[in-house]
Protein backbone atom coordinates (compact mmCIF):
# COMPACT_ATOMS: atom_id res chain seq x y z
CA UNK A 1 0.00 0.00 0.00
CA UNK A 2 1.93 3.45 -0.99
CA UNK A 3 1.26 6.57 -3.44
CA UNK A 4 3.68 6.36 -6.43
CA UNK A 5 6.07 9.12 -6.93
CA UNK A 6 5.15 10.06 -3.38
CA UNK A 7 8.14 9.99 -0.69
CA UNK A 8 6.29 7.77 1.99
CA UNK A 9 7.60 8.34 5.44
CA UNK A 10 5.80 5.65 7.78
CA UNK A 11 5.35 5.84 11.85
CA UNK A 12 4.68 3.23 14.10
CA UNK A 13 2.52 4.29 17.37
CA UNK A 14 0.51 7.34 17.76
CA UNK A 15 2.15 7.74 21.24
CA UNK A 16 3.37 11.40 22.85
CA UNK A 17 6.52 11.03 20.27
CA UNK A 18 4.76 9.33 16.99
CA UNK A 19 1.72 11.79 17.29
CA UNK A 20 3.75 14.79 17.23
CA UNK A 21 6.17 13.80 14.93
CA UNK A 22 3.22 13.03 12.42
CA UNK A 23 1.70 16.47 13.01
CA UNK A 24 4.51 18.20 12.48
CA UNK A 25 5.44 16.42 9.04
CA UNK A 26 1.68 16.55 7.94
CA UNK A 27 2.17 20.28 8.45
CA UNK A 28 5.33 20.96 7.23
CA UNK A 29 4.58 19.08 4.16
CA UNK A 30 1.08 18.46 3.13
CA UNK A 31 0.23 15.31 0.88
CA UNK A 32 1.41 17.37 -2.35
CA UNK A 33 4.93 15.42 -2.70
CA UNK A 34 5.07 13.47 0.84
CA UNK A 35 2.83 10.67 2.36
CA UNK A 36 3.02 10.32 5.66
CA UNK A 37 1.21 7.95 7.13
CA UNK A 38 0.64 6.54 10.72
CA UNK A 39 -0.79 3.28 12.30
CA UNK A 40 -1.57 2.56 15.67
CA UNK A 41 -3.72 -0.06 17.27
CA UNK A 42 -5.98 2.33 18.79
CA UNK A 43 -8.51 5.11 17.51
CA UNK A 44 -7.58 7.40 20.22
CA UNK A 45 -4.82 9.04 21.86
CA UNK A 46 -4.55 9.71 25.33
CA UNK A 47 -1.53 11.08 27.41
CA UNK A 48 0.26 7.76 28.95
CA UNK A 49 1.21 10.29 32.07
CA UNK A 50 -3.29 10.94 32.47
CA UNK A 51 -3.84 6.87 32.75
CA UNK A 52 -3.61 6.81 36.34
CA UNK A 53 -6.40 9.31 36.93
CA UNK A 54 -8.64 7.55 33.99
CA UNK A 55 -8.42 4.49 36.08
CA UNK A 56 -9.72 6.11 39.07
CA UNK A 57 -12.40 8.08 37.24
CA UNK A 58 -10.99 11.76 37.84
CA UNK A 59 -10.61 11.79 34.30
CA UNK A 60 -13.16 11.42 31.81
CA UNK A 61 -10.88 10.22 28.57
CA UNK A 62 -13.83 10.72 26.15
CA UNK A 63 -13.28 14.32 27.38
CA UNK A 64 -9.49 14.39 26.73
CA UNK A 65 -8.93 12.25 23.99
CA UNK A 66 -8.34 12.64 20.44
CA UNK A 67 -9.49 10.75 17.37
CA UNK A 68 -6.71 9.94 14.79
CA UNK A 69 -9.09 10.14 12.17
CA UNK A 70 -9.92 13.98 12.53
CA UNK A 71 -6.54 14.91 13.80
CA UNK A 72 -5.22 13.47 10.47
CA UNK A 73 -7.29 15.15 8.31
CA UNK A 74 -6.58 18.28 10.15
CA UNK A 75 -2.72 18.12 10.04
CA UNK A 76 -2.07 16.79 6.16
CA UNK A 77 -1.00 12.90 7.18
CA UNK A 78 -3.12 9.81 7.15
CA UNK A 79 -4.05 7.32 9.71
CA UNK A 80 -4.07 3.45 9.79
CA UNK A 81 -5.69 1.38 12.20
CA UNK A 82 -3.61 -1.77 12.84
CA UNK A 83 -0.53 -3.25 14.71
CA UNK A 84 2.95 -4.06 13.54
CA UNK A 85 3.76 -7.62 12.53
CA UNK A 86 7.19 -7.01 11.27
CA UNK A 87 9.63 -5.32 8.96
CA UNK A 88 11.16 -6.47 5.67
CA UNK A 89 14.17 -4.09 5.26
CA UNK A 90 15.58 -5.36 2.22
CA UNK A 91 12.22 -4.30 0.41
CA UNK A 92 11.86 -1.82 3.10
CA UNK A 93 8.09 -2.91 3.78
CA UNK A 94 6.54 -2.73 7.24
CA UNK A 95 3.79 -5.91 7.50
CA UNK A 96 0.88 -5.25 9.85
CA UNK A 97 -1.28 -7.83 11.35
CA UNK A 98 -4.60 -8.46 10.31
CA UNK A 99 -7.49 -6.78 12.50
CA UNK A 100 -10.38 -9.29 14.08
CA UNK A 101 -13.44 -7.98 15.48
CA UNK A 102 -14.65 -8.84 18.92
CA UNK A 103 -16.22 -12.67 17.44
CA UNK A 104 -12.69 -13.08 15.67
CA UNK A 105 -13.71 -12.44 12.49
CA UNK A 106 -11.25 -10.41 9.99
CA UNK A 107 -12.09 -6.99 9.35
CA UNK A 108 -8.85 -6.27 7.26
CA UNK A 109 -6.56 -8.99 6.23
CA UNK A 110 -2.34 -8.79 6.98
CA UNK A 111 -1.17 -6.50 4.41
CA UNK A 112 2.18 -4.09 3.91
CA UNK A 113 3.34 -0.71 3.67
CA UNK A 114 6.36 0.95 1.77
CA UNK A 115 8.44 3.25 2.95
CA UNK A 116 11.35 5.39 2.64
CA UNK A 117 11.86 5.84 5.59
CA UNK A 118 10.80 4.35 8.86
CA UNK A 119 10.24 6.00 12.62
CA UNK A 120 9.36 3.40 14.92
CA UNK A 121 7.46 4.93 17.62
CA UNK A 122 5.32 1.88 19.26
CA UNK A 123 5.95 2.99 23.06
CA UNK A 124 6.89 0.73 26.20
CA UNK A 125 4.70 -1.79 28.48
CA UNK A 126 5.06 -3.11 31.76
CA UNK A 127 7.71 -5.35 32.54
CA UNK A 128 6.27 -7.93 35.34
CA UNK A 129 9.85 -9.56 34.89
CA UNK A 130 8.40 -12.84 34.57
CA UNK A 131 7.32 -12.80 37.83
CA UNK A 132 4.43 -15.54 38.09
CA UNK A 133 1.13 -15.07 38.53
CA UNK A 134 1.35 -11.67 37.65
CA UNK A 135 0.13 -11.70 33.73
CA UNK A 136 -3.00 -13.32 34.74
CA UNK A 137 -3.94 -11.48 38.58
CA UNK A 138 -2.78 -7.81 37.96
CA UNK A 139 -4.15 -4.65 36.08
CA UNK A 140 -1.15 -2.42 34.09
CA UNK A 141 -1.76 0.96 33.09
CA UNK A 142 -0.52 0.84 29.67
CA UNK A 143 -3.83 2.00 27.62
CA UNK A 144 -6.77 3.46 28.16
CA UNK A 145 -8.62 0.17 27.91
CA UNK A 146 -6.64 -1.32 30.66
CA UNK A 147 -7.43 1.62 33.09
CA UNK A 148 -11.05 1.42 32.11
CA UNK A 149 -11.07 -1.87 33.05
CA UNK A 150 -9.33 -1.04 36.47
CA UNK A 151 -12.02 1.51 37.21
CA UNK A 152 -15.05 -0.60 36.66
CA UNK A 153 -13.65 -2.95 38.91
CA UNK A 154 -12.58 -0.37 41.47
CA UNK A 155 -16.17 0.55 41.48
CA UNK A 156 -17.49 -2.90 41.90
CA UNK A 157 -15.01 -2.73 44.88
CA UNK A 158 -16.26 0.14 46.56
CA UNK A 159 -19.97 -0.84 45.87
CA UNK A 160 -19.07 -4.32 47.29
CA UNK A 161 -18.27 -2.49 50.58
CA UNK A 162 -20.53 0.48 50.44
CA UNK A 163 -23.43 -2.53 50.90
CA UNK A 164 -22.32 -4.59 53.18
CA UNK A 165 -21.44 -1.50 55.51
CA UNK A 166 -25.41 -0.34 55.13
CA UNK A 167 -26.45 -4.21 55.72
CA UNK A 168 -24.12 -4.02 58.99
CA UNK A 169 -23.13 -0.95 60.30
CA UNK A 170 -20.26 -2.79 62.27
CA UNK A 171 -18.43 -4.04 59.24
CA UNK A 172 -14.63 -3.39 58.88
CA UNK A 173 -15.39 -4.56 54.86
CA UNK A 174 -12.89 -2.53 52.98
CA UNK A 175 -11.77 -2.18 49.19
CA UNK A 176 -8.00 -3.71 49.55
CA UNK A 177 -5.48 -2.61 46.29
CA UNK A 178 -2.08 -3.72 46.34
CA UNK A 179 0.22 -1.48 44.37
CA UNK A 180 3.41 -2.84 42.66
CA UNK A 181 6.35 -0.39 42.34
CA UNK A 182 6.98 3.01 43.19
CA UNK A 183 7.55 5.28 40.39
CA UNK A 184 5.54 7.53 39.66
CA UNK A 185 2.83 6.04 37.97
CA UNK A 186 2.60 3.77 41.35
CA UNK A 187 2.91 6.83 43.81
CA UNK A 188 0.27 9.02 41.34
CA UNK A 189 -2.32 6.31 41.14
CA UNK A 190 -2.25 5.63 45.20
CA UNK A 191 -2.74 9.09 46.48
CA UNK A 192 -5.50 9.36 43.54
CA UNK A 193 -7.16 6.49 45.02
CA UNK A 194 -8.00 8.59 48.21
CA UNK A 195 -8.81 11.51 45.78
CA UNK A 196 -11.87 9.45 44.10
CA UNK A 197 -12.74 7.45 47.90
CA UNK A 198 -13.35 11.27 48.95
CA UNK A 199 -15.72 11.97 45.80
CA UNK A 200 -18.05 8.76 46.19
CA UNK A 201 -19.85 9.85 48.57
CA UNK A 202 -21.68 12.86 45.82
CA UNK A 203 -22.65 9.76 44.24
CA UNK A 204 -24.70 7.72 45.96
CA UNK A 205 -22.32 5.97 48.45
CA UNK A 206 -23.36 8.23 51.19
CA UNK A 207 -21.78 5.57 53.49
CA UNK A 208 -18.04 5.25 52.43
CA UNK A 209 -14.85 7.15 52.44
CA UNK A 210 -11.70 6.92 52.57
CA UNK A 211 -11.60 5.31 55.69
CA UNK A 212 -12.63 2.13 53.60
CA UNK A 213 -9.83 2.33 51.14
CA UNK A 214 -6.80 0.34 52.32
CA UNK A 215 -4.15 0.34 49.53
CA UNK A 216 -0.67 -0.80 50.27
CA UNK A 217 2.38 0.56 48.19
CA UNK A 218 5.42 -2.09 47.48
CA UNK A 219 8.44 -1.35 46.17
CA UNK A 220 11.40 -3.84 45.73
CA UNK A 221 14.02 -0.73 46.08
CA UNK A 222 15.46 1.04 49.09
CA UNK A 223 13.03 4.07 48.71
CA UNK A 224 9.81 5.81 46.82
CA UNK A 225 10.41 7.82 43.71
CA UNK A 226 14.06 6.92 42.79
CA UNK A 227 14.12 9.78 40.24
CA UNK A 228 13.68 12.60 42.83
CA UNK A 229 16.19 13.64 45.64
CA UNK A 230 16.15 11.67 48.56
CA UNK A 231 14.74 14.92 50.83
CA UNK A 232 11.31 15.34 48.26
CA UNK A 233 11.00 11.20 48.32
CA UNK A 234 10.35 11.11 52.25
CA UNK A 235 7.84 14.02 52.03
CA UNK A 236 6.02 12.25 49.32
CA UNK A 237 6.53 9.25 50.96
CA UNK A 238 5.21 11.65 54.41
CA UNK A 239 2.15 12.80 52.32
CA UNK A 240 0.91 9.30 51.38
CA UNK A 241 1.13 7.75 54.60
CA UNK A 242 -0.82 10.75 55.87
CA UNK A 243 -3.64 9.63 53.30
CA UNK A 244 -3.80 6.15 54.36
CA UNK A 245 -1.21 4.33 52.67
CA UNK A 246 0.81 1.76 53.65
CA UNK A 247 4.52 2.17 52.34
CA UNK A 248 6.77 -0.71 51.70
CA UNK A 249 10.18 -0.62 50.45
CA UNK A 250 12.95 -3.39 50.25
CA UNK A 251 10.23 -5.86 49.75
CA UNK A 252 10.22 -7.62 46.56
CA UNK A 253 6.99 -9.58 45.32
CA UNK A 254 7.81 -13.15 44.02
CA UNK A 255 3.88 -13.67 42.75
CA UNK A 256 0.59 -12.94 42.73
CA UNK A 257 -2.12 -15.28 43.56
CA UNK A 258 -5.75 -14.56 43.09
CA UNK A 259 -5.92 -13.88 46.40
CA UNK A 260 -2.85 -11.06 46.87
CA UNK A 261 0.84 -10.71 46.64
CA UNK A 262 3.41 -12.93 47.90
CA UNK A 263 6.66 -10.98 49.25
CA UNK A 264 10.00 -13.07 49.53
CA UNK A 265 9.75 -12.86 53.13
CA UNK A 266 6.72 -15.63 52.34
CA UNK A 267 4.31 -13.09 53.67
CA UNK A 268 1.41 -12.24 51.83
CA UNK A 269 -0.88 -9.08 51.05
CA UNK A 270 -4.24 -9.69 50.53
CA UNK A 271 -6.16 -7.60 47.92
CA UNK A 272 -9.23 -7.23 46.11
CA UNK A 273 -7.31 -5.22 42.99
CA UNK A 274 -3.34 -6.06 42.36
CA UNK A 275 -1.72 -3.61 40.18
CA UNK A 276 2.08 -3.64 38.40
CA UNK A 277 3.65 -0.49 37.53
CA UNK A 278 7.06 -1.62 38.29
CA UNK A 279 9.53 -0.78 35.25
CA UNK A 280 8.96 -0.91 31.78
CA UNK A 281 9.80 -2.57 28.19
CA UNK A 282 9.17 -1.89 24.71
CA UNK A 283 6.49 -3.60 23.36
CA UNK A 284 7.07 -7.04 21.54
CA UNK A 285 6.56 -7.28 18.09
CA UNK A 286 5.31 -10.70 17.05
CA UNK A 287 7.77 -11.41 13.51
CA UNK A 288 10.63 -9.36 15.24
CA UNK A 289 12.06 -6.16 13.56
CA UNK A 290 14.60 -8.03 10.91
CA UNK A 291 17.79 -7.71 12.67
CA UNK A 292 17.49 -3.94 14.24
CA UNK A 293 19.59 -3.89 16.87
CA UNK A 294 18.01 -4.00 20.37
CA UNK A 295 19.40 -3.65 24.16
CA UNK A 296 18.26 -6.23 26.30
CA UNK A 297 14.62 -4.17 27.27
CA UNK A 298 13.68 -4.77 23.86
CA UNK A 299 13.90 -1.26 22.73
CA UNK A 300 15.65 -0.22 19.33
CA UNK A 301 19.45 0.74 19.69
CA UNK A 302 19.84 4.33 18.01
CA UNK A 303 22.67 6.27 17.40
CA UNK A 304 22.82 10.24 18.85
CA UNK A 305 21.13 10.95 15.90
CA UNK A 306 18.14 8.81 16.55
CA UNK A 307 18.83 6.11 13.67
CA UNK A 308 19.19 2.99 13.84
CA UNK A 309 22.59 1.49 14.17
CA UNK A 310 21.63 -1.07 11.96
CA UNK A 311 19.60 0.95 9.03
CA UNK A 312 19.77 4.75 8.50
CA UNK A 313 16.47 4.92 6.97
CA UNK A 314 14.83 3.36 10.31
CA UNK A 315 14.47 5.95 13.37
CA UNK A 316 13.17 4.98 16.69
CA UNK A 317 12.26 7.69 19.18
CA UNK A 318 10.01 7.90 22.31
CA UNK A 319 9.60 4.69 24.78
CA UNK A 320 10.63 2.59 22.50
CA UNK A 321 14.57 3.95 21.69
CA UNK A 322 17.63 2.92 23.74
CA UNK A 323 19.43 5.95 23.05
CA UNK A 324 22.71 6.68 24.69
CA UNK A 325 24.39 9.55 24.17
CA UNK A 326 28.16 10.22 24.22
CA UNK A 327 29.34 11.37 27.92
CA UNK A 328 26.21 9.68 29.64
CA UNK A 329 26.48 6.34 31.40
CA UNK A 330 22.49 5.77 31.07
CA UNK A 331 20.36 5.77 28.39
CA UNK A 332 17.55 8.63 27.85
CA UNK A 333 14.76 7.98 30.77
CA UNK A 334 11.52 6.77 28.74
CA UNK A 335 9.56 9.97 29.91
CA UNK A 336 7.72 12.52 28.69
CA UNK A 337 9.67 14.89 27.96
CA UNK A 338 11.85 12.73 26.22
CA UNK A 339 9.15 11.55 23.44
CA UNK A 340 8.38 15.41 22.98
CA UNK A 341 12.33 16.32 22.37
CA UNK A 342 12.75 13.38 19.99
CA UNK A 343 9.74 14.15 17.98
CA UNK A 344 11.93 17.73 17.39
CA UNK A 345 15.03 15.85 16.55
CA UNK A 346 13.62 13.17 14.48
CA UNK A 347 11.62 16.12 12.56
CA UNK A 348 14.74 17.81 11.88
CA UNK A 349 16.79 15.02 10.71
CA UNK A 350 14.02 13.57 8.38
CA UNK A 351 14.19 17.50 6.39
CA UNK A 352 17.66 17.02 6.45
CA UNK A 353 18.06 13.55 4.50
CA UNK A 354 15.70 14.07 2.20
CA UNK A 355 17.86 17.53 1.41
CA UNK A 356 20.88 15.58 1.07
CA UNK A 357 22.14 17.21 4.33
CA UNK A 358 23.84 14.97 7.46
CA UNK A 359 21.61 14.56 10.36
CA UNK A 360 22.17 15.91 13.99
CA UNK A 361 22.57 14.67 17.14
CA UNK A 362 19.56 14.62 19.68
CA UNK A 363 20.38 16.55 22.89
CA UNK A 364 18.16 15.71 25.39
CA UNK A 365 17.23 18.24 28.16
CA UNK A 366 16.57 17.19 31.59
CA UNK A 367 13.81 19.84 32.65
CA UNK A 368 13.58 17.84 35.95
CA UNK A 369 10.82 15.22 37.24
CA UNK A 370 7.38 16.21 38.69
CA UNK A 371 4.83 13.60 40.62
CA UNK A 372 1.29 14.91 41.41
CA UNK A 373 -0.21 13.44 44.52
CA UNK A 374 -3.58 14.26 43.19
CA UNK A 375 -5.39 17.54 44.40
CA UNK A 376 -3.34 16.63 48.03
CA UNK A 377 0.30 17.91 46.63
CA UNK A 378 2.98 18.01 44.06
CA UNK A 379 6.43 17.67 44.72
CA UNK A 380 9.51 17.35 42.20
CA UNK A 381 12.44 19.04 40.79
CA UNK A 382 13.06 21.23 38.14
CA UNK A 383 15.83 22.47 35.20
CA UNK A 384 18.05 19.45 36.01
CA UNK A 385 20.89 19.98 33.72
CA UNK A 386 21.05 23.23 34.59
CA UNK A 387 21.29 22.70 38.34
CA UNK A 388 21.88 19.35 38.62
CA UNK A 389 18.22 18.76 39.52
CA UNK A 390 18.35 20.02 42.97
CA UNK A 391 16.09 22.97 42.40
CA UNK A 392 13.10 21.64 44.35
CA UNK A 393 9.47 22.69 43.98
CA UNK A 394 6.45 21.72 46.05
CA UNK A 395 3.23 22.50 46.43
CA UNK A 396 0.74 24.75 44.52
CA UNK A 397 4.04 25.95 42.30
CA UNK A 398 4.56 22.11 41.46
CA UNK A 399 0.87 21.40 40.96
CA UNK A 400 1.26 24.27 38.57
CA UNK A 401 4.07 23.14 36.04
CA UNK A 402 2.89 20.12 36.31
CA UNK A 403 -0.27 20.58 34.61
CA UNK A 404 1.45 23.08 32.59
CA UNK A 405 3.39 19.64 31.21
CA UNK A 406 -0.12 18.28 29.73
CA UNK A 407 -1.24 22.14 28.20
CA UNK A 408 2.35 21.99 26.42
CA UNK A 409 1.30 18.10 24.69
CA UNK A 410 -2.14 19.66 24.08
CA UNK A 411 -0.21 22.85 21.64
CA UNK A 412 2.25 20.46 20.16
CA UNK A 413 -0.23 18.47 18.69
CA UNK A 414 -3.33 20.94 18.06
CA UNK A 415 -1.33 24.17 17.36
CA UNK A 416 -1.84 27.39 19.49
CA UNK A 417 -5.10 28.43 17.96
CA UNK A 418 -6.47 24.61 19.07
CA UNK A 419 -5.16 23.82 21.87
CA UNK A 420 -5.35 26.96 23.69
CA UNK A 421 -9.44 26.71 23.41
CA UNK A 422 -8.71 23.31 25.26
CA UNK A 423 -7.05 24.72 27.99
CA UNK A 424 -9.83 26.77 28.15
CA UNK A 425 -12.74 24.36 27.89
CA UNK A 426 -10.66 22.20 30.64
CA UNK A 427 -10.92 24.70 32.79
CA UNK A 428 -14.64 25.20 32.55
CA UNK A 429 -15.26 21.80 32.74
CA UNK A 430 -13.28 21.48 36.05
CA UNK A 431 -16.76 23.07 37.19
CA UNK A 432 -19.77 21.53 34.82
CA UNK A 433 -18.16 18.18 35.23
CA UNK A 434 -19.16 15.66 37.59
CA UNK A 435 -15.82 15.15 39.71
CA UNK A 436 -15.54 11.40 38.77
CA UNK A 437 -16.72 9.46 35.46
CA UNK A 438 -18.59 6.84 36.87
CA UNK A 439 -19.31 4.83 33.69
Amino acid sequence: MSTPGKTQIVIIGGGAAGLELAAKLGSHYGRKNHDIIMVDCNRTHIWKPLLHEVATGSLDANMDEVGYRSHCHRWGYRYFYGSLAGIDRTNRRVRLAPINDEKGREIIAAHEIRYDYLVLAFGSVTNDFGTPGVAENCFFLDSRGQADRFRDQLLNQCLRVSRTMTDDLQSDARVRIAIVGAGATGVELAAELFNAADALGYYGLEVFDRGRMEVTLIEAGPRILPQLPDRLAAAAQSELETLGVRVLVDTPVVESTPEGMVMRSGDRIDADLQVWAAGVKAKPIAEGLDGLELARSGQVVVRPSLQSTSDDRIFAIGDCAFCKLPQNERPVPPRAQAAHQMAATAFANLKRLMTGKPPVDFVYKDHGSLVSLSRFSTVGTLMGNLVGGRMAVEGRMARFIYLSLYRMHLLAIHGWIKGSALIAVSHVNRIVRPRLKLH
